[in-house]
């Protein structure tokens, strides 16, 4: 494999929502470039860059992959990326890595939710967009509704560079805006289009496009606003490289046509993305963090001469070859068993046969230049986020910041001999999903995963199923309410026990009052005159924590309550810390009787986004889930409602949002704090506890 400079290389991630052609145009480009003999499909599971037996399954993207064609004399770093709600965050994850994203759009739907969701992060990376309509051999797909659908979600500065030639089943090619040619295809063909005359009943369409892109190119430019006017249009040579600058400053995104499926102009695209986007060494200098004191953040150029760095954006749990680092080369030359240190993590690692990926393929290569992407397998400490690079120069670039996890489930092992693999497991599964969580909740005693909805967990679980061979079931976590006190109480406790030799005696007086909440819970020693020694003090503390965390009304721990110890009595020979336990729980149990207990259930802060149309139904199905709005906002076609839900409400709120929007609605939660349980509700969660405590002690018994 040929070794290419960064000025020769170009780096692109392909966005946009879910079956809008991603994956078909990739495999287009690797067709046409002939890095494949043949077209791959996503239907029938030959695509390059969907390999993963889920993926094949279920004929969608769940993760992003990395491809590479080489057109001319450039190399075309391409990453495909999932465009599903649930798998979104991956196309975040990798544009620290690229230099421009294409915005696929699907040539019927036009903009959709996840459309404007990945715009809003090539947005904060300040990454350079096109847009490339797909799929415009379908039926009903139509060039002037996706650009008006284009134009109302991201403005004026989203024009054609191109006019569809045909439409539907008839799209048979394009005409290029800039040169003035076009170019026809055959549906299904090689991909290499013709060079023809303009069609007749274009030709007064395209002039007036035209026009308008070079009107719209000379807006942010001087010396070509004067010759514009001068001569009443830009020749060529000045048009291309003033694109060129316009698309790397954000002050253009142009809109091609294409199909993959039927192979149409995706030798255009690339033709675009040599000329237009922007190299790696056209990059500004790479900031890196701050990681001591209150200097200057650190840069480096995207340039051979600079000291090595490595940043790694993914990481894939491979069973056969182990643990695969996936890294953007930010500067230096990397080569072949160079051995690097991990700012991150403090540890030296060796790059053994580094490579690049052309889907799950490892194509080995002896060395990368600043601004290529490689691969290489088996580092032992690295994952995703980490920087590497010369020990002499530390730097470490900035990890991409992930929301929290919306959905949770309970996980339980099917067997003992999958209790043994579920940890290893999950463990390789969060190394290659930032978005995974697995934890033990100290309260209900359950494992607990967390992810995006409920088809990020199944297709965890399925992984785990079929790389590691383990088996687990999913459950509805149980809610961890929480008992609380909402009056006062004064009473004493006290533990006598006469045996034959030394009895037991404890004697306690507390008073017990309502804290803030999250106060949790407050012990006042308020002992005068030695009524009880101190050194029994703590026991007493210890017997009213033990009560507390078993609970009264439901055997929930009790919470934000403060017990103030003002007197008692001992005995010379029967007190002991065993006794002063005892009777710190009997004066807990009775306190709990007078201080009017009550339930706290966890409420959750929740952010749903979807299309406008679906707002007033989402409001009311909140209303229903005795949520509390906080407010709303307006995005391009979106309402983002915030509001306060209980927990015990959002158990399986990932499937009904789904339900209610048809799949175009998204949500994120956490937890918030903790509010009493309505009067009506609380008798139902204490005869539910009570109920399954009764069974688990006669399964004890």
């Amino acid at each position: 494999m040929k070794v290419y400079e960064g000025a020769n290389v170009r780096n692109v991630a392909l966005v946009g929502h879910g079956h809008a052609g991603k994956t078909s145009l990739v495999s287009a480009m690797l067709y046409t470039a002939g890095a494949t003999q043949r077209l791959g499909r996503v239907d029938d599971g030959t695509a390059a860059t969907d390999y993963d037996d889920e993926e094949i399954a279920r004929q969608m993207s769940i993760a992003s992959s990395l491809a590479y064609v080489e057109w001319g004399k450039t190399k075309i770093n391409l990453i495909d990326t999932p465009g599903f709600n649930m798998f979104v965050h991956e196309a975040k994850m990798v544009l620290p890595a690229v230099e421009a994203a294409i915005v696929v759009v699907d040539g019927v739907a036009g903009v959709e939710v996840v459309t404007q969701r990945v715009w809003s992060y090539c947005e904060e990376y300040q990454t350079p967009r096109l847009i490339v309509a797909s799929r415009m051999d379908r039926e009903r797909a139509d060039a002037g509704r996706v650009l008006e659908s284009l134009q109302n979600a991201f403005g004026r500065t989203v024009i054609p560079l191109e006019l569809p030639i045909g439409s539907e089943k008839n799209f048979t090619g394009v005409v290029d805006l800039v040169s003035m040619k076009a170019y026809t295809y055959e549906l299904g063909g090689n991909g290499k289009g013709k060079e023809t005359e303009i069609p007749a009943n274009l030709k007064e369409e395209a002039q007036a496009a035209h026009e308008k892109l070079v009107e719209m190119i000379a807006e942010g430019n001087d010396a070509l606003m004067e010759e514009f006017f001068e001569k009443g249009t830009i020749p060529e040579e000045h048009l291309i490289p003033a694109l060129h600058d316009a698309i790397r400053e954000d002050r253009i995104f142009p809109v091609l046509f294409a199909s993959g499926l039927g192979n149409v102009a995706a030798d255009h695209v690339m033709d675009f993305i040599v000329d237009y986007t922007p190299a790696p060494t056209e990059k500004g200098a790479v900031r890196g963090e701050v990681t001591s004191g209150n200097g200057e953040p650190p840069t480096r150029k995207v340039a051979d001469s600079e000291p090595v760095s490595l940043f790694v954006f993914k990481t894939v749990s491979d069973p056969f070859s182990g643990r695969i680092s996936y890294f953007k080369v930010f500067s230096g030359l990397v080569k072949n068993d160079a051995t690097v240190q991990n700012f991150t993590r403090g540890s030296q690692e060796k790059l053994a046969h580094i490579s690049i990926m052309q889907g799950k393929t490892a194509v080995p290569v002896t060395e990368l230049h600043a601004g290529d992407i490689g691969a290489v397998a088996k580092l032992k400490d690295t994952v995703t986020g980490d920087t590497l690079g010369d020990k002499s120069a530390p730097i470490q670039y900035p990890k991409v910041k992930l929301p929290e996890p919306a959905i949770t489930f309970a996980i339980e092992p099917k067997s003992r001999a999958d209790e043994d693999k579920l940890g290893v497991g999950i463990h390789k599964m969060m190394e290659e999903d930032a978005m995974l969580r697995f934890f033990r909740d100290a309260q209900t005693k359950e494992f607990l995963i967390a992810g995006t909805g409920q088809q990020h967990i199944e297709v965890v679980v399925s992984k785990m199923k079929k790389r590691y061979h383990t088996e687990v079931v999913l459950k509805a976590p149980k809610v961890p309410y929480r008992e609380t006190i909402r009056g006062k109480a004064d009473v004493q406790g006290r533990h006598k026990k006469q045996t034959g030799g030394h009895g037991q005696y404890g004697d306690c007086k507390i008073k017990m009052e309502p804290m803030p909440r999250g106060g949790e819970f407050e012990f006042v020693n308020d002992i005068f005159g030695g009524a009880i020694p101190k050194n029994y003090i703590p026991a007493i503390e210890k017997g009213i924590k033990d009560a507390a965390s078993r609970g009264y009304l439901a055997g929930f721990p009790v919470v934000d309550f403060r017990v103030i110890l003002y007197d008692g009595s001992y005995h010379d020979v029967d007190s002991n810390d065993m006794s002063f336990q005892m009777a710190g729980r009997i004066a807990f149990r009775k306190a709990m009787e007078q201080a009017k207990p009550t339930l706290l259930e966890p409420v959750m802060v929740v952010e749903i986004t979807v299309p406008d149309e679906f707002a007033g139904s989402i409001m009311g199905d909140l209303n229903s889930r005795r949520g509390r709005i906080q407010g709303m906002d307006n995005k391009g076609g979106n309402t983002v409602v915030k509001a306060e839900v209980p927990m015990a409400e959002m158990l399986t709120y990932g499937v009904d949002l789904t339900a209610m929007t048809q799949g175009r609605g998204s949500f994120n939660m956490e937890m918030h704090h903790y509010d009493v349980v309505p009067a009506q509700l609380q008798e139902k969660i204490i005869e539910k506890a009570k109920a399954a405590r009764g069974e688990v002690v006669e399964e004890e018994e």
